[in-house]
C-alpha cells in the first residue's frame, strides 16, 4: 500500500512526508501503541464506528490513554477527501508518546488498496501453518506486530500467500493479520473469540450476514484435522475483505478452487458496504 494522505490529531492534514513521531515515542521504542485499518468505499470509511470502538478497547489494555473519538473521526474524513481517492484503506495510530511522559501521537493514514487482492480472491490463497504460542494481548490490536510478520514471512519462504496459526494443541487459531472460517455444507465454522484471537470487526459484519446468505455460523475450539476437511476455507479482514483459501499446507481445501459462500459473503459485504457494483 502506498500512503497518499496523512493527519496528525491537533494539527490536520500533512503532507504524506511529514515527520510526525519522535524517535522516543514509546510506540516506537516499546511497541505501546495501537492501530485500527479499515476500508474506505466510495470515500466512506466502513464501519468506522465499530473500529473506534475497538481502538479504545485495544488502549485500554495497553494502559494508553483513552484514544480521543470525535478527533479520529474528524481526522479520517479530512485525510480521506485530501487523499482524493475513493476506494481507499485508513488506518488509525495511537501511540503512548515520549518516554518520560509526554502527550500521545494520533494519527491517520490513507493508503492505496494492495493492485493484487482481486487476483488473489480469484485463484484463492495457498496458507501454511505455523505453530502459535499467543500471548497477553492477542485480543489488543496492537502494533507489537513483529511475530505476526514473522509468521507470514516463514509462510511465504515456504512458498505460501499467509500463515494459519495453530496453538501447540493443534488448535486452529487465526492468520497474522485475518480471522480464518470453514464450511461443513451450510455451517461456517470460525474459532470462539474466548480463544485468544482479535476480534475482527470484519467478521463480526460476516457472521450478521452469513444467515442472509444462507448459511447458519458456529464458534468454537477446532483442530486442524477438522478444518483440513472442510468443504471449504476462507480469511477476513478488513482490507483484504473476504479470500479464500484453496490449499492448506500440501493439502488441498475442497476441490481446488474458491468456494461459494466466499463469494456470497464477498458479495454480501458489498452490499452493505453500499458498493455492490464492483463486488
Amino acid at each position: 500500500m502506498t500512503l497518499v494522505a496523512l493527519a496528525e490529531l491537533g494539527r490536520g492534514v500533512v503532507p504524506p512526508d511529514t515527520p510526525v513521531l519522535h524517535a522516543d515515542d514509546e510506540g516506537v521504542l516499546r511497541g505501546r501503541s495501537v492501530f485500527e485499518t479499515l476500508r474506505v468505499y466510495g470515500g466512506m470509511p466502513f464501519m468506522l464506528g465499530a473500529h473506534l470502538d475497538r481502538l479504545a478497547g485495544s488502549a485500554a489494555r495497553l494502559r494508553l490513554a483513552e484514544p480521543p473519538r470525535d478527533a479520529f473521526e474528524r481526522a479520517a474524513f479530512d485525510a480521506i477527501a485530501a487523499g482524493g481517492e475513493l476506494d481507499a484503506a485508513l488506518r488509525l495510530l495511537w501511540t503512548a508518546g515520549r518516554e518520560g511522559g509526554g502527550s500521545p501521537t494520533g494519527l491517520v493514514l490513507v493508503s492505496s488498496i494492495p493492485p493484487d487482492l482481486e487476483e488473489q480472491r480469484a485463484r484463492g490463497l495457498r496458507v501454511a501453518v505455523v505453530q502459535w504460542a499467543a500471548g497477553a494481548l492477542a485480543a489488543a490490536k496492537s502494533t507489537s506486530y513483529a511475530e505476526n510478520m514473522a509468521a507470514q514471512a516463514d509462510a511465504a519462504a515456504r512458498g505460501a500467500d499467509d500463515a494459519l496459526l495453530v496453538a501447540p494443541d493443534g488448535t486452529v487459531l487465526e492468520a497474522p493479520t485475518s480471522n480464518v472460517w470453514f464450511r461443513e455444507g451450510a455451517c461456517l465454522l470460525t474459532p470462539s473469540l474466548a480463544l485468544p484471537v482479535l476480534p475482527g470487526v470484519t467478521r463480526a459484519a460476516l457472521y450478521r450476514l452469513a444467515p442472509q446468505a444462507g448459511y447458519e455460523v458456529e464458534e468454537g475450539a477446532f483442530p486442524l484435522e477438522r478444518l483440513l476437511r472442510a468443504d471449504e476455507v476462507f480469511l477476513s479482514s478488513s482490507v483484504r475483505e473476504v479470500a479464500p483459501v484453496v490449499a492448506v499446507g500440501e493439502q488441498t481445501v475442497g476441490d481446488g478452487a474458491p468456494g461459494p459462500a466466499a463469494a456470497a459473503l464477498q458479495r454480501a459485504l458489498r452490499v452493505a458496504a453500499g458498493y455492490a457494483d464492483t463486488a
